[in-house]
């Protein structure tokens, strides 16, 4: 069995990721299939809870107020509106709904409140919760952990050293903070990057160095492909090689071994073929549904039939246990069943 490292250096990381392509993808399916259940891949859906006017500057994002982008402003959803998504996701296959709302960080408010209270309701569906909401203080992230949430997203997108170049609203360190608040509340964490910002293959590494040293590895790594929107400083952008996320892929794969690993922004570029790599190198979990917060993706019907065709099975909700709620909870979830 694969040990588990938390001490990986840039220099063994860039070993991996520069093998041989085909060294690269073995290995990395070797390491996939010591967990017997390589074939089965998580379905997750993500909704946009609150659109748009968000005051950060990533300079990919089309939701940032200071970008003419064409995305329209929208106030956070009603929660029966989340509720029919999610249930629409799940009859679709999905085991996962994520809530993002284009937010810089949470506040104490309304609106928050309303997330919590999505969160309650989606619990009830028997799917696993995510959120992408932004900063987090450690207070905050209790509230989720007691509602019921499975996991928190907040992507480091890019290495310390490239990051301002990408984002100056916020520091690298907001960031680790974050994911830090919610490691305190035991949410699992979602954090992963983007390739194709115009980044170095040694900045890939050190962002992959980074969550590999993490105290604990992230439960989920979404590898996303830039997608360029018109507006945004990165819209001539050219459109990364799918052959560069197959290598992050693989990588992340053999250094992070039971971690999740996500294949998801861009796969709309990507063949049939081309996501058979990915999954072989060691993907097991997509983003499905007709859009990723903002931007297209393929169609649940889509993926199903891509499933078929690869003898890959949909991976079942708290497959790995469900999340601890809150004393007062469980006793109301009694009170309800007595």
């Amino acid at each position: 069995m694969t040990e588990i490292r938390y001490n990986w250096t840039q220099e063994e990381i860039a070993e991996i990721y520069h093998s041989p392509l085909l060294d690269l993808v073995y290995r990395a399916a070797t390491i996939h299939r010591e967990n017997k259940d390589y074939s089965e891949v998580q379905i997750s859906s993500l909704i946009s809870i609150k659109t748009g006017g968000c005051p950060e500057d990533c300079a990919y994002c089309p939701q940032a107020a200071r970008y003419n982008t064409g995305v329209d402003v929208h106030a956070i959803m009603p929660k029966e509106e989340v509720i029919a998504v999610a249930q629409k996701a799940k009859n679709g296959g999905a085991s996962r709904l994520c809530m993002g709302a284009a937010w810089r960080e949470v506040r104490d408010n309304r609106d928050f409140d309303k997330v919590i209270d999505m969160v309650k309701a989606v619990n009830e569906l028997d799917m696993e919760v995510c959120c992408t909401l932004g900063m987090l203080t450690e207070h905050q992230a209790q509230r989720l952990a007691d509602a019921g949430l499975y996991a928190y997203n907040h992507n480091l997108d890019t290495s310390e050293d490239d990051y301002k170049r990408i984002i100056t609203t916020r520091t690298y360190d907001d960031r680790l903070k974050t994911l830090e608040n919610v490691r305190k509340a035991k949410i699992t964490v979602c954090s992963g990057g983007i390739i194709g910002l115009g980044e170095t293959v040694a900045d890939r590494i050190s962002m992959l160095k980074t969550l590999s040293n993490l105290p604990q590895h992230p439960e989920s790594v979404p590898i996303n492909a830039l997608v360029p929107v018109k507006g945004t400083p990165l819209a001539e952008q050219p459109r990364v090689s799918v052959w560069d996320m197959v290598r992050m892929i693989a990588t992340t794969r053999i250094i992070m071994p039971k971690t999740v690993v996500r294949l998801s922004a861009g796969r709309t570029e990507m063949s049939t073929i081309e996501q058979a790599f990915c999954f072989m190198a060691g993907a097991n979990s997509i983003f499905a549904g007709e859009k990723l917060l903002t931007t297209p993706n393929p169609s649940f019907d889509e993926d199903m039939a891509m499933f078929e065709l690869l003898g890959l099975t949909p991976r079942k909700a708290f497959k790995n246990g469900r999340p601890n709620v809150s004393k007062e909870l469980k006793e109301m979830s009694i009170n309800e069943v007595i």
